[in-house]
């Protein structure tokens, strides 16, 4: 069992829990991301790593409910536990795999969405604690729903802007962008994470500008070991699985109007039928990479 040490909600209809999963916490890497079942029976959820304490033995992990499974998490409180908890999966962020002095050289922006700011948070930690400066985008359809940000300005210059205009910056993350460019800011490593439209709009964005960008497709993994092959996406017309390939992909090759179109089909017992007819042999993943607890 996994013990919930804190629990509690960020802003608005999201929640932040510490739990006890100490071999979690030894081997885990900002990007990869977590299995979180609540009993026997329950359903398995990935859930990314919002944080990580190696000497306490704690993850941090920030959720929305949306689901059956995710509204009981909520109801979950301090002193509860976890019957699963596994992990770390899927594949770290290239910033923390790739040579140290080739990331120093590098101007690094992350474009956080919502509760895409939950993944985010690590990796630009992660950078502090190596001596690399970042910039944060922060986006939120309000202030209300604005999240981590005392966190967030302690490990990176950081910008809020919400869509109503009610904090920060006036408007959506990828004007932000352009207006950072104008004023003169220079990236050449952007990261993107939060809603699918919004990566999407991002890259876009970030590619007209010559911005090389990375987005994580974790909003789309459900099995989160390539079992179920609902996170099949492609990535410059090549089948990928976020959970096992990824979640972090090349954001102006990943294919975001086929990756949101097959998740609304496969919400339903025709639609899957539909694309497992159509994709044949690539429909499902292999299980890859399920070391972990």
């Amino acid at each position: 069992m996994y013990k919930i040490v804190e629990a509690g909600i960020l802003a608005g209809n999201i929640w932040r829990m510490v739990v006890e999963a100490p071999r979690v916490a030894k081997r885990c890497l900002p990007g990869q991301f977590v299995i979180v079942k609540q009993e026997e029976h329950s359903e398995r959820i990935p859930l990314t790593i919002c944080d990580y304490d190696r000497e306490k033995g704690t993850i941090t992990i920030v959720f929305q409910p949306v689901g059956a499974s995710t509204w009981k998490f909520a109801r979950m409180k301090e002193g509860d536990a976890f019957m699963d908890f596994t992990g770390p999966l899927g594949v770290p962020s290239d910033l923390c795999t790739d040579p140290i002095e080739e990331v120093r050289r590098k101007k690094i922006l992350f474009v956080a969405g919502g509760v895409g700011t939950a993944p985010v948070y690590p990796q630009a930690k992660w950078l502090h604690e190596h001596g690399i400066e970042c910039d944060v985008i922060i986006g939120a359809k309000t202030k209300d729903l604005v999240i981590l940000e005392n966190e967030m300005r302690e490990v990176a210059n950081t910008y809020v802007t919400t869509d109503d205009g009610s904090y920060g910056r006036s408007g959506m993350v990828t004007k932000c962008i352009e207006d950072l460019v104008q004023e003169g800011h220079v990236y050449d490593h952007c990261v993107a994470i939060g809603p699918m439209i919004m990566m999407k709009f991002c890259a876009l964005t970030t590619k007209k500008l010559g911005i090389p960008t990375v987005v994580s497709m974790n909003p789309i993994m459900v099995d989160g070991t390539g079992m179920c092959g609902a996170c099949r996406l492609l990535v410059g017309g090549e089948v990928k699985f976020a959970c096992v390939d990824g979640p972090e992909f090349d954001g102006h090759l990943v294919d975001f109007d086929a990756a949101m179109k097959r998740a609304s089909l496969y919400k339903t017992q025709e639609g899957m039928a539909f694309l497992e007819a159509q994709e044949g042999d690539t429909h499902h993943g292999g299980c890859g990479q399920c070391g972990g607890e």
